[in-house]
């Protein structure tokens, strides 16, 4: 096992930003932490590092207990950039291989290999002020792992960066993956949880669902139907007098959950009867997107019912499950 937590608890300024997290992430992973903004992603992976002291709980990396794990174990790319802006690439790189007394014909070699990777070797001379945001991140992604970790903890790397970066961004992370590193990312980004091995759902600093992609998908409880029209926000305005589930707004169309199929001739119904013109309702299968749009809403892990993560996946949430 790399990470486990058991009721990781951390307050700032009063406020508890992570209310118990239990936690296992098995070797091999590319484990997701998913979440929105204030979620408590950036916490918890600064808490299990060290970089912040715990209040609660508590972290074992690698079976040793909170921080106390050889450094060179482990890489980290913060949210924000943080390489020297004024130092070119190949200095930047030159920087974190000496900070980790690494011999220069050992890191040259290696960081000659990981540029051509991600189609940097050419931009090595280039001052890393001057990158774009994706070559940044890449850059980054390099100086995290020229050491040879066996962990690399990530948050938010591809946020802001444009859709070609992020797939070479992802590219490069199977095949560091493939080679033995362990992966773990934070992002709000529901298309990369299906790049993942598996993913916990973090919402207002507590665990809402654990599991792999295709079993987290299963977890959803209710039929869902696309609305096509003209005016989906008015008709996402008269849902809320209706008995559904959930209704939001999805790209072009208006996602509404309902108990079952004996639910849609009332909505049917209530909405022609309402005057609002055209429209078009259709079965469809839930994305992750619905899944944690539904999960958001659930009580927490000491909450009752289908919201405790223990209860929904079993397995994955008390053991990390199976890659």
């Amino acid at each position: 096992m790399i990470l486990e937590t058991l009721d990781l608890k951390k307050y700032f300024a009063g406020k508890q930003i992570l209310k118990g997290i239990s936690l296992a992430i098995k070797r091999g992973e590319i484990f997701g932490i998913v979440g929105p903004d204030g979620a408590g992603k950036t916490t918890f992976i600064r808490s299990v590092l060290g970089l912040y002291r715990p209040d609660g709980g508590s972290v074992s990396l690698f079976g040793g207990a909170g921080s106390e794990y050889p450094k060179s174990r482990v890489g980290y790319v913060p949210q924000q950039f943080s390489l020297n802006a004024d130092m070119t690439v190949w200095e930047n790189i030159a920087l974190f291989s000496r900070l980790y007394g690494l011999p220069e014909a050992l890191w040259a070699a290696r960081a000659e290999k990981l540029l051509d990777m991600v189609w940097l070797g050419d931009f090595k001379n280039r001052l890393a002020d001057s990158l774009s945001g994706g070559m940044k991140q890449k850059l980054a992604l390099i100086c995290g792992v020229i050491h040879e970790p066996e962990a690399l903890f990530l948050d938010e790397p591809t946020t802001g960066v444009d859709p070609v970066s992020r797939r070479e961004f992802w590219q490069m992370l199977y095949r560091l993956n493939r080679a033995g590193l362990t992966v773990a990312i934070a992002t709000p980004y529901m298309d990369e949880v299906e790049l993942c091995t598996r993913a916990a759902f973090f919402n207002q600093g507590q665990i809402r669902l654990v599991g792999a992609p295709a079993e987290l998908l299963a977890l959803y409880p209710y039929k869902l139907f696309a609305v096509r029209a003209d005016n989906l926000r008015l008709i996402l305005r008269r849902t809320l007098d209706l008995p559904v589930r959930a209704a939001y707004l999805q790209g072009t169309r208006l996602h509404v959950a309902l108990d079952g199929e004996s639910g849609l001739p009332a909505l049917e119904e209530a909405l022609a009867a309402a005057g609002l013109g055209a429209f078009a309702i259709t079965p469809v299968r839930p994305t992750l997107d619905d899944l944690f749009s539904f999960a958001a809403g659930l009580p927490g892990p000491a909450g009752p019912g289908i919201g405790r993560a223990a209860d929904l996946a079993p397995a994955a949430a008390s053991s990390g499950g199976a890659p």
